[in-house]
Protein backbone atom coordinates (compact mmCIF):
# COMPACT_ATOMS: atom_id res chain seq x y z
CA UNK A 1 0.00 0.00 0.00
CA UNK A 2 1.47 3.30 -0.77
CA UNK A 3 1.71 5.91 1.76
CA UNK A 4 -0.03 8.69 -0.16
CA UNK A 5 -3.07 6.39 0.03
CA UNK A 6 -6.21 6.25 2.76
CA UNK A 7 -6.25 2.56 4.57
CA UNK A 8 -9.24 0.61 3.42
CA UNK A 9 -11.18 -1.53 4.98
CA UNK A 10 -8.59 -1.53 8.28
CA UNK A 11 -7.32 1.69 9.87
CA UNK A 12 -9.52 4.44 8.40
CA UNK A 13 -12.66 2.11 8.84
CA UNK A 14 -11.76 0.64 12.38
CA UNK A 15 -10.82 4.60 13.65
CA UNK A 16 -15.21 5.38 12.48
CA UNK A 17 -16.01 2.78 14.38
CA UNK A 18 -14.17 3.11 17.59
CA UNK A 19 -16.08 4.99 20.26
CA UNK A 20 -14.99 9.07 21.66
CA UNK A 21 -12.28 8.80 24.11
CA UNK A 22 -11.59 11.02 26.82
CA UNK A 23 -10.52 14.44 26.92
CA UNK A 24 -7.19 14.50 24.98
CA UNK A 25 -5.06 17.44 25.58
CA UNK A 26 -2.89 19.21 22.84
CA UNK A 27 -0.05 17.03 21.81
CA UNK A 28 3.38 18.69 21.62
CA UNK A 29 4.07 20.10 18.66
CA UNK A 30 7.18 18.99 17.02
CA UNK A 31 10.19 20.71 16.23
CA UNK A 32 9.82 20.90 12.32
CA UNK A 33 13.42 21.85 10.78
CA UNK A 34 13.77 24.71 8.58
CA UNK A 35 13.06 24.07 4.78
CA UNK A 36 16.62 23.44 3.77
CA UNK A 37 17.83 22.47 6.63
CA UNK A 38 20.78 19.42 6.71
CA UNK A 39 19.31 16.16 7.75
CA UNK A 40 20.70 14.35 10.97
CA UNK A 41 23.87 12.00 10.75
CA UNK A 42 24.66 9.02 13.29
CA UNK A 43 26.81 9.85 15.58
CA UNK A 44 30.62 9.28 14.63
CA UNK A 45 33.33 7.66 16.81
CA UNK A 46 36.55 9.46 17.13
CA UNK A 47 39.65 8.78 15.96
CA UNK A 48 42.14 8.14 18.86
CA UNK A 49 45.36 7.33 18.20
CA UNK A 50 45.38 3.72 18.29
CA UNK A 51 42.73 3.12 15.60
CA UNK A 52 44.81 5.62 13.34
CA UNK A 53 47.95 3.58 13.91
CA UNK A 54 46.12 0.31 13.31
CA UNK A 55 44.24 2.16 10.32
CA UNK A 56 47.81 3.31 9.03
CA UNK A 57 49.23 -0.33 9.60
CA UNK A 58 46.07 -1.60 7.10
CA UNK A 59 47.19 0.62 4.49
CA UNK A 60 50.59 0.10 4.52
CA UNK A 61 50.29 -3.63 4.06
CA UNK A 62 47.84 -3.21 1.52
CA UNK A 63 49.59 -1.03 -0.31
CA UNK A 64 52.83 -3.06 0.27
CA UNK A 65 51.01 -6.00 -1.70
CA UNK A 66 49.66 -3.50 -4.21
CA UNK A 67 53.35 -2.24 -5.33
CA UNK A 68 54.41 -6.14 -4.98
CA UNK A 69 51.65 -7.72 -7.18
CA UNK A 70 51.83 -4.39 -10.10
CA UNK A 71 55.55 -5.22 -10.54
CA UNK A 72 55.33 -8.79 -10.30
CA UNK A 73 52.57 -9.30 -12.68
CA UNK A 74 54.79 -6.30 -15.23
CA UNK A 75 57.55 -8.16 -14.60
CA UNK A 76 56.08 -11.67 -16.10
CA UNK A 77 53.52 -10.24 -18.26
CA UNK A 78 54.63 -7.29 -19.71
CA UNK A 79 52.85 -3.55 -20.25
CA UNK A 80 50.77 -4.99 -23.08
CA UNK A 81 49.66 -7.89 -21.59
CA UNK A 82 49.10 -6.42 -18.53
CA UNK A 83 47.13 -3.73 -19.62
CA UNK A 84 44.90 -6.70 -21.49
CA UNK A 85 44.48 -8.26 -18.64
CA UNK A 86 43.31 -5.69 -16.55
CA UNK A 87 40.92 -4.50 -18.90
CA UNK A 88 39.19 -7.88 -19.68
CA UNK A 89 39.24 -8.81 -15.57
CA UNK A 90 37.94 -5.52 -14.47
CA UNK A 91 34.99 -5.75 -16.63
CA UNK A 92 32.65 -8.24 -14.07
CA UNK A 93 33.93 -6.80 -11.00
CA UNK A 94 31.14 -4.11 -11.13
CA UNK A 95 28.90 -7.03 -11.68
CA UNK A 96 29.77 -9.01 -8.58
CA UNK A 97 30.15 -6.15 -6.37
CA UNK A 98 26.43 -5.08 -7.48
CA UNK A 99 25.05 -8.90 -6.43
CA UNK A 100 26.95 -8.23 -3.07
CA UNK A 101 25.57 -4.69 -2.39
CA UNK A 102 22.20 -5.76 -3.03
CA UNK A 103 22.05 -8.26 -0.33
CA UNK A 104 23.57 -5.83 1.78
CA UNK A 105 20.22 -3.30 1.32
CA UNK A 106 18.66 -3.19 4.88
CA UNK A 107 21.33 -2.45 6.73
CA UNK A 108 24.71 -1.41 4.41
CA UNK A 109 27.64 -1.97 6.11
CA UNK A 110 30.27 1.36 6.35
CA UNK A 111 32.05 1.70 2.50
CA UNK A 112 35.60 1.73 4.01
CA UNK A 113 34.89 -1.58 5.11
CA UNK A 114 33.93 -3.14 1.70
CA UNK A 115 36.88 -1.54 0.45
CA UNK A 116 38.82 -3.02 2.86
CA UNK A 117 37.70 -6.35 2.37
CA UNK A 118 38.14 -5.80 -1.54
CA UNK A 119 41.65 -4.45 -1.34
CA UNK A 120 42.61 -7.49 0.76
CA UNK A 121 41.53 -9.94 -1.43
CA UNK A 122 43.05 -8.12 -4.33
CA UNK A 123 46.44 -7.46 -2.65
CA UNK A 124 47.35 -8.68 -0.05
CA UNK A 125 45.81 -12.35 -0.33
CA UNK A 126 47.01 -12.75 -3.87
CA UNK A 127 50.68 -11.51 -3.35
CA UNK A 128 50.79 -14.35 -0.17
CA UNK A 129 49.35 -17.20 -2.09
CA UNK A 130 51.40 -16.63 -5.46
CA UNK A 131 54.42 -16.78 -2.70
CA UNK A 132 53.49 -19.91 -1.24
CA UNK A 133 52.46 -21.61 -4.34
CA UNK A 134 55.44 -21.24 -6.07
CA UNK A 135 57.61 -22.59 -3.30
CA UNK A 136 55.65 -25.04 -3.05
CA UNK A 137 55.22 -25.73 -6.81
CA UNK A 138 59.37 -25.79 -6.81
CA UNK A 139 59.42 -27.82 -4.24
CA UNK A 140 57.22 -30.45 -5.73
CA UNK A 141 59.12 -30.75 -8.65
CA UNK A 142 62.29 -30.86 -6.86
CA UNK A 143 61.06 -34.21 -4.94
CA UNK A 144 60.06 -35.60 -8.54
CA UNK A 145 56.13 -34.54 -7.77
CA UNK A 146 53.57 -33.60 -10.66
CA UNK A 147 53.18 -29.91 -10.04
CA UNK A 148 49.55 -29.26 -10.36
CA UNK A 149 49.58 -30.62 -6.61
CA UNK A 150 50.06 -27.56 -5.93
CA UNK A 151 46.27 -26.49 -7.68
CA UNK A 152 45.00 -29.92 -5.36
CA UNK A 153 47.28 -29.25 -1.99
CA UNK A 154 48.40 -26.05 -1.40
CA UNK A 155 46.31 -23.72 -3.32
CA UNK A 156 42.73 -24.33 -1.84
CA UNK A 157 44.67 -23.77 1.63
CA UNK A 158 46.80 -20.70 1.15
CA UNK A 159 43.84 -18.95 -1.15
CA UNK A 160 40.98 -19.49 1.25
CA UNK A 161 43.29 -18.95 4.52
CA UNK A 162 44.33 -15.15 3.33
CA UNK A 163 41.04 -14.64 1.45
CA UNK A 164 39.40 -14.74 4.57
CA UNK A 165 41.96 -13.08 7.24
CA UNK A 166 40.83 -9.62 6.09
CA UNK A 167 37.33 -10.35 7.40
CA UNK A 168 38.30 -12.27 10.34
CA UNK A 169 40.40 -9.22 11.75
CA UNK A 170 37.33 -7.15 11.07
CA UNK A 171 35.36 -9.73 13.26
CA UNK A 172 37.80 -9.33 15.99
CA UNK A 173 38.34 -5.48 15.93
CA UNK A 174 35.00 -5.15 14.60
CA UNK A 175 32.57 -7.61 15.97
CA UNK A 176 29.77 -4.74 16.27
CA UNK A 177 29.94 -4.39 12.93
CA UNK A 178 28.62 -7.38 11.80
CA UNK A 179 24.72 -8.28 12.02
CA UNK A 180 24.94 -11.43 10.87
CA UNK A 181 25.53 -14.11 8.09
CA UNK A 182 24.29 -11.49 5.49
CA UNK A 183 27.61 -9.51 6.53
CA UNK A 184 29.52 -12.45 6.03
CA UNK A 185 28.66 -13.12 2.68
CA UNK A 186 29.45 -9.65 1.66
CA UNK A 187 33.05 -9.48 3.66
CA UNK A 188 33.88 -12.66 2.31
CA UNK A 189 32.23 -12.28 -1.19
CA UNK A 190 34.19 -9.06 -2.16
CA UNK A 191 37.09 -10.29 -0.78
CA UNK A 192 37.16 -13.33 -3.20
CA UNK A 193 35.67 -10.76 -5.87
CA UNK A 194 39.18 -8.90 -6.10
CA UNK A 195 41.59 -12.13 -5.11
CA UNK A 196 39.31 -13.48 -8.64
CA UNK A 197 40.25 -10.21 -10.24
CA UNK A 198 43.83 -10.26 -9.90
CA UNK A 199 43.83 -13.44 -10.37
CA UNK A 200 42.19 -13.21 -13.76
CA UNK A 201 44.58 -10.39 -15.09
CA UNK A 202 47.39 -13.52 -15.12
CA UNK A 203 45.49 -15.98 -16.67
CA UNK A 204 43.77 -13.74 -19.16
CA UNK A 205 46.90 -12.14 -19.47
CA UNK A 206 49.54 -14.43 -19.31
CA UNK A 207 48.37 -17.20 -20.09
CA UNK A 208 45.84 -15.85 -22.79
CA UNK A 209 47.23 -13.23 -24.69
CA UNK A 210 51.32 -13.60 -24.12
CA UNK A 211 51.60 -17.18 -24.54
CA UNK A 212 49.37 -16.63 -27.81
CA UNK A 213 51.16 -13.44 -29.29
CA UNK A 214 54.50 -15.54 -28.43
CA UNK A 215 53.38 -18.82 -30.35
CA UNK A 216 51.36 -17.50 -33.51
CA UNK A 217 50.68 -13.56 -33.12
CA UNK A 218 48.39 -11.04 -31.43
CA UNK A 219 45.32 -12.66 -33.04
CA UNK A 220 46.04 -15.50 -31.78
CA UNK A 221 46.48 -13.90 -28.34
CA UNK A 222 43.20 -11.99 -28.53
CA UNK A 223 41.20 -14.97 -29.63
CA UNK A 224 42.85 -16.84 -26.01
CA UNK A 225 42.17 -13.82 -24.42
CA UNK A 226 38.13 -14.60 -25.19
CA UNK A 227 38.32 -17.91 -24.92
CA UNK A 228 39.66 -17.78 -21.36
CA UNK A 229 37.33 -14.87 -20.20
CA UNK A 230 34.16 -16.83 -21.48
CA UNK A 231 34.84 -19.98 -19.51
CA UNK A 232 37.05 -18.71 -16.72
CA UNK A 233 35.14 -15.52 -15.86
CA UNK A 234 31.34 -15.79 -18.02
CA UNK A 235 30.62 -19.33 -17.03
CA UNK A 236 33.13 -19.95 -13.58
CA UNK A 237 33.28 -16.38 -12.69
CA UNK A 238 30.93 -17.64 -9.38
CA UNK A 239 34.17 -19.63 -8.32
CA UNK A 240 35.82 -17.86 -5.57
CA UNK A 241 32.78 -16.12 -4.07
CA UNK A 242 31.23 -19.55 -3.64
CA UNK A 243 34.46 -20.88 -1.78
CA UNK A 244 34.68 -18.28 0.57
CA UNK A 245 31.17 -17.58 1.11
CA UNK A 246 31.63 -21.08 3.20
CA UNK A 247 33.92 -19.00 5.66
CA UNK A 248 31.43 -16.32 5.29
CA UNK A 249 28.56 -18.33 7.05
CA UNK A 250 30.78 -19.58 9.61
CA UNK A 251 32.01 -15.47 10.60
CA UNK A 252 28.37 -15.15 10.59
CA UNK A 253 27.33 -18.14 12.60
CA UNK A 254 30.00 -16.64 14.92
CA UNK A 255 28.91 -13.15 14.51
CA UNK A 256 25.59 -13.85 16.15
CA UNK A 257 26.62 -16.65 18.74
CA UNK A 258 26.71 -16.45 22.57
CA UNK A 259 28.38 -19.91 22.80
CA UNK A 260 32.14 -19.27 22.95
CA UNK A 261 32.50 -22.79 21.55
CA UNK A 262 30.58 -21.81 18.60
CA UNK A 263 31.86 -18.96 18.14
CA UNK A 264 35.43 -20.37 17.96
CA UNK A 265 34.12 -23.46 16.02
CA UNK A 266 31.65 -21.98 13.40
CA UNK A 267 34.46 -20.18 11.47
CA UNK A 268 36.96 -23.35 11.45
CA UNK A 269 34.09 -25.60 10.04
CA UNK A 270 33.49 -22.93 7.61
CA UNK A 271 37.19 -22.23 6.69
CA UNK A 272 37.83 -26.38 6.34
CA UNK A 273 34.35 -26.29 3.79
CA UNK A 274 35.30 -23.49 1.70
CA UNK A 275 39.28 -25.08 1.49
CA UNK A 276 37.30 -28.66 0.49
CA UNK A 277 35.31 -27.25 -1.56
CA UNK A 278 38.39 -25.25 -3.67
CA UNK A 279 40.28 -28.37 -3.62
CA UNK A 280 37.26 -30.16 -5.25
CA UNK A 281 37.27 -28.01 -7.88
CA UNK A 282 40.87 -27.68 -8.47
CA UNK A 283 40.80 -31.70 -8.55
CA UNK A 284 38.37 -32.08 -11.06
CA UNK A 285 40.42 -30.92 -14.21
CA UNK A 286 43.54 -32.48 -12.73
CA UNK A 287 42.00 -36.05 -13.14
CA UNK A 288 40.26 -35.18 -16.17
CA UNK A 289 43.86 -34.81 -17.85
CA UNK A 290 45.42 -37.30 -16.10
CA UNK A 291 42.94 -39.91 -17.07
CA UNK A 292 41.60 -38.49 -20.29
CA UNK A 293 38.27 -38.42 -19.63
CA UNK A 294 36.86 -34.72 -19.85
CA UNK A 295 33.26 -35.40 -19.07
CA UNK A 296 34.87 -36.11 -15.24
CA UNK A 297 35.49 -32.38 -14.60
CA UNK A 298 32.27 -31.85 -16.55
CA UNK A 299 29.66 -34.28 -14.32
CA UNK A 300 31.45 -32.56 -11.45
CA UNK A 301 30.88 -29.08 -11.90
CA UNK A 302 27.28 -29.90 -12.89
CA UNK A 303 26.56 -32.31 -10.32
CA UNK A 304 28.04 -30.91 -7.59
CA UNK A 305 28.89 -27.12 -7.96
CA UNK A 306 26.17 -25.94 -9.48
CA UNK A 307 24.00 -27.48 -7.07
CA UNK A 308 25.64 -25.85 -4.31
CA UNK A 309 25.66 -22.86 -6.47
CA UNK A 310 22.08 -21.81 -6.16
CA UNK A 311 21.84 -23.66 -2.63
CA UNK A 312 24.00 -20.70 -1.25
CA UNK A 313 22.00 -17.94 -3.78
CA UNK A 314 18.89 -19.59 -2.10
CA UNK A 315 20.61 -18.83 1.65
CA UNK A 316 21.58 -15.39 0.64
CA UNK A 317 18.04 -14.00 -0.56
CA UNK A 318 16.36 -15.90 2.35
CA UNK A 319 19.21 -13.91 4.65
CA UNK A 320 18.40 -11.11 2.51
CA UNK A 321 14.84 -11.09 3.88
CA UNK A 322 15.17 -12.45 7.18
CA UNK A 323 16.94 -9.17 7.85
CA UNK A 324 13.60 -6.91 7.15
CA UNK A 325 11.52 -9.51 9.75
CA UNK A 326 14.13 -8.73 11.99
CA UNK A 327 12.71 -5.66 12.66
CA UNK A 328 9.31 -6.80 13.34
CA UNK A 329 10.43 -9.25 15.56
CA UNK A 330 12.56 -6.75 17.91
CA UNK A 331 11.06 -3.23 17.51
CA UNK A 332 8.03 -4.44 19.22
CA UNK A 333 9.61 -3.75 22.68
CA UNK A 334 10.09 -0.19 21.97
CA UNK A 335 6.18 -0.16 20.57
CA UNK A 336 5.49 -1.28 24.10
CA UNK A 337 7.66 1.03 25.77
CA UNK A 338 6.19 4.29 23.66
CA UNK A 339 9.65 4.61 21.61
CA UNK A 340 8.04 3.95 18.35
CA UNK A 341 4.71 3.70 16.87
CA UNK A 342 3.23 0.26 15.28
CA UNK A 343 2.89 1.65 11.89
CA UNK A 344 6.42 2.74 11.92
CA UNK A 345 7.49 -0.92 12.69
CA UNK A 346 5.32 -2.30 10.00
CA UNK A 347 6.97 -0.32 7.47
CA UNK A 348 10.46 -1.36 7.91
CA UNK A 349 9.54 -4.91 7.18
CA UNK A 350 10.42 -5.29 3.70
CA UNK A 351 12.31 -2.89 1.02
CA UNK A 352 8.96 -2.37 -0.64
CA UNK A 353 7.93 -0.91 1.98
CA UNK A 354 10.68 1.23 3.36
CA UNK A 355 10.67 2.47 -1.23
CA UNK A 356 7.15 3.39 0.06
CA UNK A 357 7.76 5.70 3.18
CA UNK A 358 10.50 7.37 1.63
CA UNK A 359 8.14 8.09 -1.36
CA UNK A 360 5.65 9.18 1.23
CA UNK A 361 8.59 11.25 2.97
CA UNK A 362 9.63 13.02 -0.25
CA UNK A 363 5.97 14.21 -1.27
CA UNK A 364 5.62 15.60 2.87
CA UNK A 365 9.00 17.06 3.21
CA UNK A 366 11.13 16.93 0.07
CA UNK A 367 14.41 15.76 -0.33
CA UNK A 368 15.59 16.38 3.94
CA UNK A 369 12.31 14.62 3.94
CA UNK A 370 13.79 11.40 2.22
CA UNK A 371 17.44 11.40 3.35
CA UNK A 372 16.19 11.72 6.76
CA UNK A 373 14.19 8.67 6.16
CA UNK A 374 16.98 6.81 4.90
CA UNK A 375 19.04 7.46 8.27
CA UNK A 376 15.91 6.58 10.29
CA UNK A 377 15.47 2.94 8.58
CA UNK A 378 19.05 2.68 9.15
CA UNK A 379 18.95 3.71 12.81
CA UNK A 380 15.92 1.26 12.68
CA UNK A 381 17.54 -1.26 11.60
CA UNK A 382 20.88 -1.00 13.81
CA UNK A 383 18.66 -0.73 16.83
CA UNK A 384 16.97 -4.29 15.44
CA UNK A 385 20.03 -5.80 15.64
CA UNK A 386 21.53 -4.33 19.11
CA UNK A 387 17.88 -5.57 20.02
CA UNK A 388 18.85 -9.00 18.92
CA UNK A 389 21.83 -9.00 20.34
CA UNK A 390 20.55 -8.50 23.82
CA UNK A 391 17.88 -11.33 23.67
CA UNK A 392 21.00 -13.34 22.56
CA UNK A 393 23.16 -12.73 25.37
CA UNK A 394 25.76 -11.76 23.28
CA UNK A 395 27.22 -8.95 25.72
CA UNK A 396 28.47 -10.59 28.77
CA UNK A 397 31.18 -8.46 29.78
CA UNK A 398 29.95 -5.34 32.28
CA UNK A 399 31.84 -2.69 29.51
CA UNK A 400 29.98 -4.29 26.79
CA UNK A 401 26.76 -3.76 28.06
CA UNK A 402 27.66 -0.12 29.25
CA UNK A 403 28.89 0.36 25.37
CA UNK A 404 25.53 -1.86 24.30
CA UNK A 405 23.48 0.88 26.49
CA UNK A 406 25.35 4.21 25.03
CA UNK A 407 24.84 2.30 21.56
CA UNK A 408 21.08 2.24 22.11
CA UNK A 409 20.70 5.70 23.57
CA UNK A 410 22.42 6.75 20.41
CA UNK A 411 20.23 5.36 17.77
CA UNK A 412 17.24 6.27 19.69
CA UNK A 413 18.38 9.91 19.82
CA UNK A 414 19.00 9.57 16.24
CA UNK A 415 15.54 8.32 15.38
CA UNK A 416 13.88 10.88 17.10
CA UNK A 417 16.49 13.42 15.31
CA UNK A 418 15.28 12.26 11.80
CA UNK A 419 11.54 11.73 12.77
CA UNK A 420 11.66 15.25 13.34
CA UNK A 421 11.84 16.09 10.15
CA UNK A 422 8.70 14.28 8.88
CA UNK A 423 6.48 13.70 12.01
CA UNK A 424 3.23 16.10 11.60
CA UNK A 425 3.99 17.15 7.97
CA UNK A 426 1.71 15.35 6.48
CA UNK A 427 -2.12 17.01 6.18
CA UNK A 428 -3.67 13.43 5.50
CA UNK A 429 -2.79 12.49 9.09
CA UNK A 430 -4.74 13.25 12.30
CA UNK A 431 -3.29 14.76 14.96
CA UNK A 432 -2.76 12.39 17.35
CA UNK A 433 -0.40 10.56 20.35
CA UNK A 434 0.59 7.49 20.44
CA UNK A 435 1.13 5.90 24.35
CA UNK A 436 2.76 2.86 23.82
CA UNK A 437 -0.78 1.09 23.63
CA UNK A 438 -3.29 3.11 21.15
CA UNK A 439 -3.08 6.14 19.29
CA UNK A 440 -5.04 9.58 20.71
CA UNK A 441 -6.32 11.09 17.50
CA UNK A 442 -8.04 14.46 16.93
CA UNK A 443 -9.73 15.11 14.12
CA UNK A 444 -10.70 18.66 12.54
CA UNK A 445 -14.17 18.67 13.56
CA UNK A 446 -12.77 19.00 16.93
CA UNK A 447 -13.90 14.74 17.88
CA UNK A 448 -11.33 13.28 19.69
CA UNK A 449 -11.26 9.27 19.92
CA UNK A 450 -8.64 6.41 21.21
CA UNK A 451 -7.63 4.31 18.53
CA UNK A 452 -6.63 0.64 18.81
CA UNK A 453 -3.73 0.08 16.57
CA UNK A 454 -4.39 -1.90 13.14
CA UNK A 455 -3.78 -4.87 12.20
CA UNK A 456 -1.51 -4.80 9.42
CA UNK A 457 -0.40 -1.27 9.88
CA UNK A 458 1.90 -0.94 6.77
CA UNK A 459 1.47 3.00 6.43
CA UNK A 460 4.09 4.84 8.68
CA UNK A 461 1.86 7.38 10.82
CA UNK A 462 4.57 9.64 12.56
CA UNK A 463 2.45 10.48 15.20
CA UNK A 464 3.81 12.72 18.46
CA UNK A 465 5.61 9.97 21.37
CA UNK A 466 3.63 10.44 24.77
CA UNK A 467 5.38 9.03 28.32
CA UNK A 468 4.21 5.47 28.09
CA UNK A 469 2.25 4.42 31.18
CA UNK A 470 3.59 3.78 34.54
CA UNK A 471 6.24 0.77 34.21
CA UNK A 472 5.61 -2.60 35.59
CA UNK A 473 9.22 -2.99 36.07
CA UNK A 474 11.14 -1.34 39.10
CA UNK A 475 12.01 2.48 38.80
CA UNK A 476 14.92 3.47 36.97
CA UNK A 477 14.84 0.06 34.72
CA UNK A 478 13.95 -0.26 31.55
CA UNK A 479 11.60 -3.38 30.12
CA UNK A 480 13.33 -7.10 30.38
CA UNK A 481 16.82 -7.09 28.60
CA UNK A 482 17.23 -3.55 29.07
CA UNK A 483 20.61 -2.48 29.78
CA UNK A 484 21.29 0.14 31.85
CA UNK A 485 18.76 2.76 33.33
CA UNK A 486 15.79 4.24 31.38
CA UNK A 487 14.95 7.45 30.70
CA UNK A 488 12.11 9.44 32.74
CA UNK A 489 10.12 9.17 29.68
CA UNK A 490 10.55 8.90 25.75
CA UNK A 491 10.92 12.59 24.61
CA UNK A 492 8.67 14.38 21.88
CA UNK A 493 10.37 14.23 18.24
CA UNK A 494 12.71 17.17 18.66
CA UNK A 495 13.03 17.62 22.29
Amino acid sequence: MRPDQWARGDYADRMADTPPGGALPPPTAPAVPPAGAPAPRMPLRRLGWRRFLALAAVVLVIAAGAVFMVWTLGENLGAEALLIGVVAAILPVPVLVACFLWLDRYEPEPLKYLIFCFAWGAFVATAVSLNVNEFFAGQFKHWGLPTALTAVLVAPFIEELTKALGPILLLVFRRREWSGVTDGLVYCGLSAVGFAMVENILYLGGYGYRVGVEEYGPATGARQVIAIFIVRILLFGFAHPLFTSMTGVGLGISARAADRRLRILAPIAGLLLAMMLHGTWNLLPSLAASTGQPLIALYGYIGVMVPIFFGMVGLAVWLRAWEGRLTERTLPDYVRAGWLTPPEVAALGSLGRRHAARTWARRVAGDGGVKAMRGYQFAATRLALLRDGMRRGLDRKPADRDRTAREERELLDAIAAYRAFFVGRDPQAPVGVWDGNRYHLRFPDGSQRAVEAPDEPVVPIPVVLAPPPPPAWPAGYGPPGWYGPRPAAPWPPGA
